[in-house]
């Protein structure tokens, strides 16, 4: 991506990741609270009116990183084959980024994924900012199957669903990597588990869950 850029758009990349990683170590050492954007532009060497150029608010400043992700599972129902069930398109997209380590579904060696998720679980704006843009992305997802069904109610049935799944797994990989397990270990785990979570989504909840007499 950087390659196909201008120097000038290199640049702006550049200036925009400095300031990202300033204000991340900021709010993580006094709280998003603690830290006034004067604050985070005097320790990136910008001025204020920079910073609010790069990102409108302070809180983009946390979701910059991260926000295209929240759409993932919407993009992969939206741009999946002719033939491909939607939780065929969500499990695929999975297995791929757990192939690769991506962090955004939790499996990654570098600490700053691991920041950023801390901080936004510490803090109670960021935290229902990731709600209601983690529902959104299921939302998207539903309208598009509701489109291509014609019925809105079990197209959110499905899409809450998959989405429920996918973020189960992701919780997982956190839970068990902040436990102390090793990330590989846990990556190497990792596509069984999707594929038992996908598959409770395809077949039905059916039987589960039924208490014994």
């Amino acid at each position: 991506m950087t390659e196909a850029m201008g120097l000038r758009e290199r640049k702006k990349l550049e200036t925009a990741k400095r300031i990202i990683r300033t204000a991340i170590d900021l709010f993580s050492e006094r709280g998003f609270d603690g830290v006034s954007v004067q604050e985070i532009a005097d320790a990136s060497d910008v001025s204020k009116m920079t910073v609010f150029n790069y990102f409108g608010t302070k809180e983009d400043l946390v979701f910059w990183p991260m926000e295209e992700h929240f759409g993932d599972a919407a993009r992969a129902v939206r741009e999946r084959a002719a033939g491909e069930s939607a939780v065929d398109a969500v499990r695929r997209q999975f297995l791929e980024m757990v192939a690769t380590r991506d962090p955004a579904v939790g499996l990654h060696t570098e600490p700053f994924a691991r920041q950023l998720r801390e901080l936004v679980m510490a803090t109670p704006v960021l935290k229902e900012r990731a709600f209601l843009a983690a529902q959104r992305g299921t939302r998207d997802m539903a309208a598009h199957l509701a489109e291509e069904t014609g019925d809105l109610m079990l197209a959110m049935v499905a899409a809450a669903m998959i989405s429920a799944a996918r973020n189960a797994l992701i919780e997982e990989h956190y839970h068990r990597i902040d436990a102390g397990e090793p990330v590989t270990t846990v990556a190497a785990d990792a596509p069984e588990r999707a594929e038992r979570a996908f598959a409770l989504v395809e077949h039905g909840l059916g039987d589960y869950g039924r208490k014994s007499p």
